[in-house]
């Protein structure tokens, strides 16, 4: 009988991760899968797009759940996949990356007693205030097999006691997916001012409080004043956008609908640098060999800082302005390989088969 793999995605960059997992899966004999999507990214460009383009099959198991308080969203998740859980039997659980669907799978299947494995584990960016690093780590405490993409992501284990044993190296399976899609890359519809630098922001800690987001918008703002800036408008920053009455159509920053991944490699290929919250981001710049300006106070992939291919500027506008300055026209000096050599699936497809 075939390994049964439960694996549970729910945002955006875990879409990305697990199509190129599921794909190896269904080329591996003697396991099969079980998809489960919680819900917690649902907007049509926020979700659907990305099976579509990226080839990832229907989920067996759509939860609908979104929207919510963290705490509720999860215990609510949690309902629904403890009895998928129970009527599916897996030999594992597969969860990936640090969000509250990432939890609920961790804590479903400890409650339900399936070995849990982890993609993206042993990452940290040591502000307990996030609530993806309570995610992550509450994760890694409970897997039974932590998948770390870097040595760092190793190091941050072993110092947390994490049993030797139970961490496997393998990569970045982002790394996979931008070399498998680079060639199916495809720009937006709508029209791009050339050059551009491309911006993306929607953590909660930037969005929600009012008087931060002014003041990443005041940098963005003075930032058109040297470049032009795409923003592919996240749904929860559209809200806060529109909670504030900003004048979206009159703003100088060129804000465009969200994006699918392919019409993303090709923005992050065309433009000149990356302002960016997102984590997932921050590395698909370095496998665009573009500079990348993180607009928060820490980073969990702390290797891209160390080598300057990542600044931290938090949401200073001055800082803002003049790390966008400093960088637009120096080279890029993109030499080495971190995050694996691009087979990071297979890698972690044999270590569940084992």
């Amino acid at each position: 009988m075939d390994k049964k793999i439960l694996s549970v995605v729910g945002a955006r960059p875990q879409f990305v991760k697990a199509a190129m997992v599921s794909a190896e899966i269904d080329r591996t004999d003697g396991v099969g899968e079980v998809l489960v999507h919680t819900g917690q990214h649902f907007d049509a460009n926020m979700s659907h797009l990305f099976f579509e383009e990226m080839g990832l099959r229907a989920p067996d198991h759509n939860l609908g759940i979104h929207s919510l308080p963290h705490e509720e969203m999860v215990d609510r998740m949690c309902g629904k996949l403890e009895d998928i859980i129970a009527k599916e039997r897996p030999d594992v659980v597969l969860v990936y990356g640090d969000t509250d669907s990432t939890l609920a799978g961790a804590l479903s299947a400890h409650r339900k007693g399936v070995r849990l494995c982890h993609v993206e584990a042993g990452l940290r960016s040591f502000n307990p205030q996030m609530r993806e690093e309570y995610n992550r780590v509450q994760t890694d405490r409970l897997a039974d097999v932590l998948f770390c993409p870097t040595q760092t992501a190793i190091d941050n284990l072993l110092q947390e006691g994490i049993d030797a044993a139970k961490i496997v190296p393998t990569g970045d399976v982002m790394k996979d997916a931008a070399l498998h899609f680079a060639a199916l890359a495809r720009a937006p519809q709508e029209a791009l001012p050339d050059p551009f630098v491309l911006c993306t922001l929607h953590r909660a800690e930037n969005t929600d409080d009012p008087d931060i987001l002014k003041q990443l918008l005041y940098a963005l703002e003075q930032t058109c004043g040297i470049v032009s800036v795409v923003m592919p408008l996240h749904p929860r920053t559209r809200l806060r956008l529109q909670e504030m009455e900003y004048p979206i159509e009159q703003s100088p920053i060129c804000f465009i609908d969200p994006v699918g991944y392919l019409e993303m490699l090709y923005l992050q290929n065309h433009c000149k640098l990356i302002l960016t919250d997102s984590g997932g981001v921050q590395k698909e710049a370095y496998f665009a060999k573009k500079y990348c300006i993180t607009l928060r106070e820490e980073t969990e992939w702390v290797e891209l800082l160390h080598r300057g291919y990542n600044h931290l500027v938090g949401h200073d506008p001055v800082n803002i302005v003049t790390t966008v300055q400093n960088l637009l026209d120096m080279p890029p000096l993109f030499n080495d390989d971190l995050y694996g050599d691009g087979h990071t699936a297979r890698t972690i497809v044999q270590r569940l088969l084992a």
